[in-house]
């Protein structure tokens, strides 16, 4: 026999298979033939395994979605991916945003109070964006590629193994049809030969796709690990942006807050910080007047060239040692001098005394 004949004899043996399973399956549908059920236990480990591969799916793209927002970005680099090739390093957002800010203060002038403090936004924000990417390179290697690898490598081979059961279970039940519709004794016997050898091979193949699937609980396991990972480079991130704001937040309270331009206009004056105790609904009545009143009470302060007492409004943190720490519904006395800016007064309580951003006070009569 020569190896042409041999492909000819394989090709229509493996058509006979196909036609067999196909008729099988046909009738199935139909309710016309019967159908070998798989064990519970069986069942309940492939349903878990189709379960993980869903989820898992949804759960890795949209952490692709939360990590790289851009999605023609995500696109560019699935394709270097794809080529084995690595994709070209871009500026994201908090670094673009931090680049602009940067000119612009530089512009503007460093020297001027808006300038230094877009400035020295525009270096946090570099920041936030290099632990941007730290916090992308981390999820990718220590979340996403696993995930992936069980899609792509164990997932793949459990479907394989899956598709290989279904086919021999088609076959036994093909082989049983046949049993029951054989007559001749010689028929019969040939019958009940391939009916033993099928159910074999059923067997088999059963034991090989229940080990593979029992191995889904070690997926589990590691997969919460891997979460375990994605926590703590999240929290590692959050942990790092906080810190850096709190910096930033810092060094514009010690900044003073009225950008003169040319035309000697006035920006708004300091924004107390976010992190300050709550108060009375009455206390944020009078920080409503002392927003709107605060140049005249000021003026008249100035122009008294004495002391007053103030009513601190928010906590505020001393950026350095010419300021004075101050604690919310503490009151304080508070006088101007000479050449300070406007936003700010001296501050007195007891031997301590410091610079004090007058948004953060409510002058008392």
């Amino acid at each position: 026999m020569n190896i042409m004949d041999f492909n000819v004899k394989k090709l229509a043996a493996d058509a006979g298979t196909f036609l067999s399973r196909a008729v099988q399956f046909t009738e199935e549908k139909l309710g016309q033939a019967e159908k070998t059920e798989l064990d519970a236990h069986l069942e309940n480990l492939l349903s878990k395994a189709e379960c993980t591969k869903i989820w898992t799916e949804k759960i890795m793209k949209q952490t692709e979605v939360l990590l790289q927002p851009n999605p023609n970005a995500r696109i560019e680099e699935f394709v270097y991916e794809k080529l084995d090739r690595k994709a070209p390093s871009r500026i994201n957002n908090p670094e673009l945003l931090g680049q602009y800010m940067i000119d612009a203060g530089t512009e503007f002038g460093p020297g001027t109070a808006y300038g230094n403090a877009l400035i020295k936004c525009g270096e946090t924000q570099k920041r936030i964006g290099t632990a941007d990417r730290e916090l992308i390179q981390t999820s990718a290697l220590n979340f996403l590629t696993p995930l992936r690898n069980f899609i792509e490598g164990d997932y793949k081979t459990i479907a394989k193994e899956r598709k290989l059961l279904q086919n021999k279970r088609l076959d036994l039940d093909a082989a049983k049809t046949r049993l029951k519709k054989a007559k001749a004794a010689e028929t019969r016997a040939s019958s009940e030969q391939e009916l033993r050898i099928t159910q074999s091979e059923f067997d088999r193949q059963a034991e090989i796709t229940r080990l593979l699937l029992e191995g889904i609980s070690s997926t589990h396991a590691h997969h919460l690990r891997c979460l375990n990972d994605f926590v703590e480079a999240q929290m590692t991130y959050y942990a790092q942006c906080y810190q850096y704001m709190l910096d930033l937040q810092k060094q514009l309270g010690s900044f003073p807050s009225n950008y003169h331009s040319n035309n000697n206009q006035t920006s708004v004056a300091p924004i107390p910080s976010a992190s300050s105790n709550v108060i009375g609904s009455s206390a944020l009545t009078s920080t409503s007047s002392l927003v709107i009143t605060s140049p005249s009470n000021l003026t008249d302060l100035k122009e008294c060239s004495g002391s007053r007492k103030a009513r601190v409004l928010y906590d505020y943190d001393a950026a350095n040692s010419t300021e004075l720490s101050l604690l919310a519904d503490e009151v304080i006395t508070v006088f101007s001098v000479v050449g300070m800016d406007s936003d700010w007064l001296m501050g007195e309580r007891g031997n301590q005394k410091g610079r004090v951003p007058i948004t953060y006070l409510e002058l008392l009569n």
